[in-house]
């Protein structure tokens, strides 16, 4: 009886050693995401008092980037925006397709989104060589830029 009773005991503290490895191994994959963005990030620089920020996370298993964009004080509501490659101070290609923003924006709001990145997008993410870009009609070429960070979780 003690030698089953044993048995099931160890059994089940490996079994439980075995979950907190898995749930350590998901951890390891999952990225937060930030960055603030101004006009002052423009290449070249816009003047104005609009901002944004970016938050999320991103998955190295699903290679899914899930984010939230904020802005305020924008000259109008956003026109266009999207993800970019560069590193800070260099303009970029766009990176996947421009957001889908939706009609009626104001020059304060948000926008939630997803997107699947490529094995090279990935890298730029990692490496700290993406950022994003909001345009406003005022500022066809992006009113607001902000680098993107992304830290393991």
């Amino acid at each position: 009886m003690v030698l089953v009773s044993s048995l099931v005991f160890f059994g089940n503290a490996l079994i439980s050693c075995e979950k907190e490895k898995d749930n350590d191994t998901n951890k390891a994959g999952m990225y937060t995401v930030s960055g603030s963005a101004s006009g002052s990030q423009m290449v070249p620089s816009v003047t104005g008092s609009g901002t944004a920020s970016i938050s999320g996370t991103y998955s190295s298993d699903t290679k899914v980037l899930t984010y939230t964009t904020t802005w305020s004080n924008l000259s109008g509501g956003p026109t266009a925006a999207a993800f970019y490659s560069g590193a800070t101070g260099a303009n970029g290609a766009v990176v996947g397709s421009l957001w889908t923003l939706g009609t009626g924006l104001s020059g304060t709001g948000s926008f939630s989104s997803n997107t699947t990145l490529t094995a090279e997008q990935e890298v730029q993410l990692l490496n700290g060589n993406m950022y994003y870009a909001l345009s406003t009609a005022t500022h066809t070429t992006g009113e607001v830029r902000g680098q993107i960070t992304a830290t393991p979780q």
